[in-house]
C-alpha cells in the first residue's frame, strides 16, 4: 500500500471535526423485530480537515500537503486530538496503560492495541502506527527498556522483545498514536473571498486499513 510515514500538521487538525464510524445491516421482519449485522469488526474513522483551517497560511500549508501526497494517492499519519493515548485525556502515560496479551513462554512479537470499555462490554482497537519516542512497555508490571529490552516497528505498531515472557506474564504498554489516512477527495475547492467570509473548504479524510 502507498503510504507516506509523516503526520498531517498537527496544529491544522486541531479543531477538526471527525470520529469513529460503524457499519451496520440492519433487516426490519414482518413481526416487528430486527436482525442486525456488523461486517466491519472496526470501526473507520472520518475526519474534515477543512474545519480547523484558520488563516490563509494554513491553507497554503494544507495544498502543499495535499499535493505532496497527490491527492487521494497516498496515506499519511493523521493526530485525533480526541482520542491519541492510551490512557485518559487527564492521565500520564504509564507502562501498565494496556494489556496487550499474557505470556506463553514462546511469542516474544506483540500487536500493540487499546481496549474500549463499557459495561460488560469492550471493544479492542488495533494500533498500527505508534507516535515514535511516546512507546513504554511493561512485562508483569515491570518496565522495559526501549532498545535494551525491546524494539517497537512504529509503521506496524509491533513491539518485539529481546525474550519470549514467561507463561501468564502481562504484556504491557503506553504510547501516543496517530490514525493512518488519506484524503477522500482529489479536489480541493479554496476560495480567499469565501475565506475570509467565515466559509472553510471542505476537506475529508478517511481512515485507512494497514
Amino acid at each position: 500500500m502507498s503510504f507516506h510515514e509523516v503526520r498531517f500538521p498537527a496544529a491544522l487538525s486541531f479543531g477538526s471535526s471527525g470520529g469513529p464510524e460503524r457499519r451496520t445491516e440492519i433487516v426490519t421482519l414482518a413481526n416487528g423485530f430486527e436482525e442486525r449485522n456488523a461486517p466491519w469488526s472496526q470501526s473507520r474513522r472520518r475526519y474534515d480537515a477543512g474545519v480547523a483551517m484558520r488563516s490563509l497560511d494554513d491553507i497554503e500549508a494544507l495544498l502543499a500537503f495535499f499535493e505532496a501526497r497527490q491527492g487521494q494517492l497516498y496515506g499519511f499519519r493523521w493526530k485525533d486530538w480526541s482520542d491519541y493515548r492510551s490512557c485518559l485525556p487527564s492521565l500520564t502515560i504509564a507502562h501498565t496503560d494496556q494489556l496487550l496479551a499474557r505470556g506463553d513462554g514462546d511469542t516474544h512479537v506483540f500487536q500493540m492495541a487499546k481496549t474500549y470499555r463499557s459495561g460488560l462490554q469492550e471493544h479492542r482497537r488495533v494500533i498500527s502506527k505508534p507516535v515514535a519516542g511516546t512507546v513504554r512497555v511493561g512485562v508483569n508490571g515491570t518496565e522495559q527498556r526501549e532498545g535494551v529490552n525491546f524494539e517497537v516497528d512504529t509503521t506496524t505498531g509491533l513491539i518485539t522483545l529481546d525474550e519470549a515472557p514467561i507463561p501468564g506474564a502481562e504484556v504491557t504498554a503506553g504510547y501516543e498514536f496517530d490514525v493512518p489516512v488519506r484524503f477522500d477527495t482529489d479536489r480541493i475547492a479554496t476560495s480567499v473571498a469565501a475565506f475570509r467570509a467565515g466559509d472553510m473548504p471542505s476537506v475529508p479524510v478517511v481512515e485507512l486499513r494497514v
